[in-house]
């Protein structure tokens, strides 16, 4: 009764907190400066429509189209990645334009962050080069614009279907006239994904008064027309204030299902798809709620997961309707695209298991569904194409994730097909590391981090066999999973490369880093960062460094060592750098968390909170790398909570402080799971004790399960370490791993 009554309690006050919408604390701009590779425009969860502004600027810090640095603006297309390392879709470009006559040539305008907004499912800016306020929201599959002219008998909207980014090109582009509201066309590209297509229907709330379509930089009289770069000018006269509306359908099939896109909006109430759209991110939001004095960690916390509902995004139409694999037109029910895996894996898609649990066999299929087109499941695929991006085969530790946790709505048995075809294939080094139990750096480059990767997804595989009762795959995939100590060496306490015939490669310097991933062992890191990722064997890990005390003092050095990187091409994603601990790259996240598997946990405490404080602002550049599609956010959502998968795919959450006085986590099935802080001050940063559901907790990790039945996590701190908490034997994580 007592724990009942505290439960309402607490509910009835987070009620009352929460009645401010958590919209409003969203900040579309972090991560739009620095190396976050974020994008501010307007969009919904997981849609296939992202609008946005484009610079018109190449560069790795354009990757997503725009950044905050630049001072013009190209266009808006409806296609844009969320802080990836590579730039590629920006499709189906446009900008409303006056006093210009219609031509091939670059048309930019330049604009003021003073007169720009960005909500979520909202963004507006003013051109001034134009006098043109543009204003976007969305649907999933549909655009919807709003642009306010000046007086002008030379308006106009340009379709710019030849502009691309980066790695990106056009191939080939259509663009027709069906009436004088209607248009339809396609955009074809090549670049990081080699196959991409586009269609795309358009619907203008007024008459064009005329259009001229340029073809590769000539005039075309013609209202329909193909050519590699096309230029489409829809023309109009407009008056002072006069307003021009917008819906622009995409598909990755036909030109039929952009049109039905456009049903997605019916008619052309803007400010009601507007309002529609701050809603579904609102329902999304309150999925998690915190209670917080600290206004700023609030906005980093919720712009945070506003990040991880961006991707992976809609890929099929309202028909069921795609592109597949194999570039020819598939059904499916719903279908899922970029999958920034190597990022993901770690803790975005182990959140999404929390706060998207139905959306998570949609995903899955979609992985299942391009192994049955392409042979092995996704590693980064970007509109069902294999970039063949990044290293290990990270779908498997996804796929195990949802097993393990009981997720259904996918075959299982499918899916562990699928997952030993991936860990047998024989490219990607992936024959070398099953023949020498490691990849040779004389036979492959990123030679480490590929073999502790594959020793992970091997473990994983294991953990799946075994719960299918296939006892012999059992044994041999966790076999495997221990090659990741075939690459360390005990004498320097570092993972390192290995020649074919068994020696070290020499000479050693753990501070190197090299971006040309054939020319190095380590991806986009050094020895200091990728050593300790063994997240399924951290006690062999602790072992082959020498024990427990040893493994301390080798963390502590992580964090205190010198912050610099030998190398003459340093990899540009080394940033964030506290020592050598390198947070703005992905292979360092977990560390923090390491030191609850030694009994001291009031180490990770301390280290996570640096992190969050000292790493997350809400600025432009307040995010300490690429974002990764959700990755960069997910670590500080799992971290402002307390709890982080230090193993993704182990059903365990390694526990470190809140750093907020009360969460609620609604689940899918209606329970709430719930953590109080108690007795939180300046001086009292550790824990002293804890109870969940009203039974002592001395444990220092939590169960996916615990979290899912739903319940009260109640954490009292003190100035100095509860010595019965997370101290045990018993009481650390990881020891159920096998």
């Amino acid at each position: 009764m007592k724990v009942l009554l505290s439960f309402l309690i607490l509910f009835f006050s987070i009620t009352i907190h929460a009645q401010q919408r958590l919209v409003d604390f969203v900040n579309p701009f972090i991560g739009t400066g620095g190396h976050g590779h974020t994008y501010p425009g307007a969009t919904i969860p997981f849609a296939m429509v992202q609008l946005s502004p484009d610079n018109g600027t190449n560069g790795w810090d354009w990757v997503s189209g725009y950044h905050y640095s630049d001072s013009v603006i190209q266009g808006f297309s409806h296609t844009h990645l969320s802080g990836t390392g590579v730039g590629d879709l920006c499709d189906i470009s446009v900008l409303p334009i006056v006093n210009r006559i219609a031509s091939a040539e670059k048309i930019t305008s330049k604009f003021s962050h003073k007169q720009e907004t960005a909500k979520p499912g909202y963004y507006a800016v003013h051109l001034k080069d134009f006098d043109v306020w543009a204003e976007h929201t969305t649907t999933i599959r549909c655009g919807f614009h709003r642009y306010t002219f000046p007086a002008s008998k030379n308006a106009a909207i340009r379709f710019d279907l030849g502009f691309a980014i980066n790695y990106d090109r056009t191939t080939e582009c259509s663009f027709k006239k069906i009436n004088d509201t209607t248009f339809v066309g396609y955009r074809f590209s090549k670049g990081w994904a080699p196959n991409q297509k586009i269609f795309f229907a358009v619907r203008v709330s007024k008459p064009v008064k005329n259009i001229v379509i340029i073809a590769n930089k000539e005039k075309i009289d013609t209202n329909n027309y193909t050519a590699k770069d096309i230029k489409a000018w829809l023309e109009f006269e407009t008056n002072l204030g006069e307003k021009i509306l917008m819906k622009v359908g995409l598909s990755s099939a036909d030109i039929e299902g952009a049109l039905e896109s456009l049903n997605e909006i019916n008619g052309w109430n803007f400010d009601l798809v507007k309002q529609n759209a701050e809603n579904i991110w609102e329902r999304e939001l309150r999925k998690l709620q915190i209670r917080t004095n600290d206004i700023e960690l609030k906005q980093n916390f919720y712009t945070a997961l506003y990040h991880t509902f961006l991707a992976p995004n809609r890929f099929s139409d309202r028909y069921g309707n795609y592109k597949s694999a194999n570039g020819n037109i598939e059904k499916g029910k719903s279908i899922f695209t970029v999958q920034s895996l190597w990022d993901t894996f770690r803790a975005a898609n182990p959140l999404l298991t929390i706060t998207q649990t139905e959306l998570v066999p949609a995903i899955i299929n979609s992985y299942l569904t391009f192994y049955d087109q392409y042979g092995l499941l996704p590693v980064w695929e970007l509109q069902f194409n294999e970039t063949n991006c990044m290293t290990g085969y990270h779908a498997v530790p996804i796929i195990a994730d949802a097993i393990l946790k009981g997720i259904t709505g996918f075959d299982y048995n499918k899916a562990y097909e699928a997952m030993k075809v991936s860990a047998n294939q024989n490219i990607r080094a992936a024959d070398f590391y099953r023949h020498f139990g490691f990849v040779p750096a004389d036979k492959a480059g990123q030679s480490v981090t590929i073999t502790l990767e594959y020793a992970f997804d091997d473990w994983c595989i294991a953990q799946v066999a075994k719960r299918l009762g296939k006892s012999a795959d059992f044994r041999e995939f966790r076999r495997r999973s221990m090659n990741w100590r075939n690459v360390f060496d005990k004498k320097t306490g570092f993972a390192r490369a290995k020649l074919s015939n068994g020696n070290w490669v020499t000479p050693f310097d753990p501070f190197h880093a090299e971006h040309d991933p054939e020319k190095t062992p380590y991806t986009e890191g050094n020895a200091w960062q990728h050593t300790w990722f063994a997240p399924h064997d951290v006690y062999a890990l602790i072992n082959y460094m020498g024990g427990a005390k040893k493994f301390e003092i080798r963390l502590d050095s992580l964090f205190k060592a010198d912050s610099k990187l030998t190398g003459s091409h340093v990899p540009p994603d080394i940033s964030g750098m506290i020592g050598q601990y390198v947070h703005g790259n992905e292979p360092s996240h977990h560390i923090a968390y390491l030191y609850n598997y030694i009994g001291k946990p009031y180490k990770t405490v301390d280290k996570v909170k640096e992190i969050c404080t000292t790493l997350y602002h809400n600025k432009p550049d307040g995010l300490p790398g690429n974002e990764d599609c959700g990755q960069m956010s997910a670590w500080y959502v799992f971290s402002v909570l307390g709890f982080y998968p230090v193993n993704p795919a182990s059903g365990e959450y390694v526990l470190s402080v809140p750093l907020v006085q009360e969460s609620a986590l609604q689940l899918p099935d209606g329970h709430l799971f719930r953590v109080i802080v108690k007795e939180a001050n300046e001086k009292n940063k550790y824990i002293k004790q804890a109870t969940l559901n009203g039974n002592p907790y001395t444990k220092s990790f939590l169960k996916h399960s615990d979290i899912m039945k739903g319940g009260i996590l109640e954490i009292t701190l003190a100035d100095k370490p509860g010595t019965s908490f997370g101290t045990a034997m018993e009481d650390l994580p990881g020891r159920t791993a096998k």
